[in-house]
């Protein structure tokens, strides 16, 4: 009974079982990538996240078929990389990645702002969104640190490449202006990249966050009244 409840509430609540995938796979990250078999964990749990997602877009005004479209060639690179461990296939998937998260965030911001009521489901969304647009810097950190080795640097081992929790970290510091973390962008690209990444993070909290806020308010003041 408590499955089948919990299989009604993801299917009312899709945003939900997204944000919960996607910090799942936060957590579940740190104890893989260090491992021998931790890039074919890694690239698999990256597939279902695309799959979750790409299922997503198609509740959203987004288009699916874009979505799949974008997904189906990061699919084959992450399986190659499997197959062979070859690095020069990373800063590929990870540009195809960092375009595929951004656009699934642009339609579930599209589908919270489509009407002017805040949802169980766009409140998942919102938080759901913030995590697809630090995944897409994450990939584009990933991609810059692969075509300028060195770019980034951090309290230990600083001379090393940064891992892809590294760069989610810093990466969800920067998006939500907090600025506490290690690793530092030192080449000009990287601190330009971060910028707007920051940029992004104050405008999405001000002009979504807020109006889903507002929208909440007045609901529940209308709903007194």
């Amino acid at each position: 009974m408590n499955a089948l409840s919990l299989m009604r509430s993801t299917h009312r609540h899709p945003c939900a079982l997204l944000l919960m995938v996607q910090l799942l796979g936060m957590l579940l990250y740190p104890f893989i990538e260090s491992t021998p078999s931790g890039l074919v964990v890694f690239n698999a749990f990256g597939i279902a996240v695309l799959g979750f997602t790409t299922r997503m877009v198609r509740r959203t005004p987004g288009y699916a078929w874009i979505s799949a479209g974008i997904a189906l060639p990061i699919i084959v690179l992450l399986v190659l990389q499997m197959a062979s461990g070859r690095d020069g296939l990373l800063p590929w998937s990870s540009a195809l990645e960092a375009l595929f998260y951004f656009y699934a965030a642009a339609s579930l911001i599209a589908y919270m702002m489509e009407d002017r009521r805040a949802t169980t489901d766009e409140l998942f969304a919102a938080g759901a969104t913030f995590t697809l647009i630090a995944w897409g810097f994450t990939h584009l950190f990933v991609l810059v640190q692969a075509m300028h080795p060195g770019t980034y640097a951090a309290a230990v081992n600083s001379a090393g490449p940064r891992t892809w929790t590294e760069l989610n970290y810093l990466s969800f510091a920067l998006l939500s202006s907090t600025g506490i973390g290690d690793v530092i962008p030192l080449t000009a690209h990287a601190r330009a990249l971060a910028s707007v990444e920051m940029f992004v993070g104050l405008i999405y909290l001000a002009a979504v966050v807020s109006r889903l806020i507002g929208f909440t308010l007045q609901q529940t003041r209308d709903g007194r009244g």
